[in-house]
């Protein structure tokens, strides 16, 4: 079994309950272990209060950041602070459902690779039925399944539920550059195929049950698409979506003219009815606006 710190950057999400389930599962494994919780530079005074919490928990800490630092940075930053010889990540939005959460991990074989775990997607489903978000997710859940994410390894990593050794993280670091919405976890996956380091998918995922409003979703969308834009060349191999407007040849002056004709139009469709044929397009045409700058 492995010992382990199960790191969690969060920004303006109470954490506590995550906390609480993760420190009971390690405190009945034969193991040593840690729970850091790094907050980068939340607004909400009434959740950093509520966090605070999680300093009463064994082995556990809350970690309060005065400024904003980044996706990138704020991961970072986690694994310099771990003391164990891995590293679990978890978003602060995710929920723990299964009982062996934990026990998962810590008994994979004990090899220099990235373990990610995966996630599924929860949630009332008539409560939702208007929530794009969640209507996205479900759509795409069935891609998330280890055997799927398996197939193209690098290309299917995300940053929400995986394991590495420490010194694999201190050797290949999150890229600082990556202060935005979206795409770091691409770059990291293309980092780790350069140096041929396995990316081992399985069957251990965490529940993803918080879904923002449309409006809030589009605005991350579009602000995860200019990430994309920003770092397309060095994004191009790992990202389909940069794939399939390079294929779009011709057509996308078109689209590119489409959108800024109609893109008003449509974000106040969508934030009403969650259609995701249009919603494909919608990203589509906000990214080929971004390549006339």
């Amino acid at each position: 079994m492995k010992d382990i710190s199960i790191l969690i950057p969060t920004y303006n999400h109470v954490c506590v309950e995550l906390v609480s389930t993760l420190q009971q599962q390690a405190s009945q494994l034969p193991i040593s272990y840690e729970i850091i919780v790094a907050d980068d530079g939340s607004s909400m005074a009434s959740i950093i209060e509520a966090n605070r919490a999680i300093n009463d928990y064994t082995n556990s800490r809350y970690i309060e950041r005065p400024e904003n630092a980044g996706r990138a940075a704020i991961r970072n930053y986690l694994a310099e602070k771990a003391s164990k010889p891995w590293v679990l990540f978890i978003d602060s939005d995710m929920v723990v459902r299964r009982p062996d959460f934990l026990r998962q991990y810590v008994d994979t074989p004990d090899e220099q690779a990235v373990w990610d775990g995966g996630i599924c997607v929860g949630g009332d489903a008539h409560q939702l039925k208007n929530n794009l978000r969640y209507q996205y997710e479900r759509a795409n859940e069935h891609l998330h399944t280890a055997e799927r994410r398996q197939q193209e390894p690098y290309r299917d990593f995300h940053t929400a539920n995986f394991m590495a050794p420490k010194q694999l993280m201190t050797e290949y670091p999150f890229d600082l550059r990556f202060r935005h919405y979206g795409y770091e976890d691409v770059l990291f996956g293309m980092t780790l195929e350069a140096h041929h380091i396995p990316i081992l998918h399985i069957d251990n995922p965490l529940s993803f049950e918080v879904f923002e409003d449309n409006d809030q979703f589009l605005s991350k969308t579009e602000e995860g698409l200019r990430t994309l834009h920003t770092f397309r060349h060095e994004l191009k191999a790992g990202s389909r979506l940069l794939q399939r407007v390079e294929h779009l040849g011709w057509l996308l002056p078109l689209l590119r003219k489409y959108h800024q004709l109609t893109n008003k139009l449509e974000r106040r469709f969508l934030l009403r009815h969650p259609s995701l044929l249009l919603f494909s397009l919608y990203r589509l045409g906000y990214y080929a606006t971004l390549t006339d700058r």
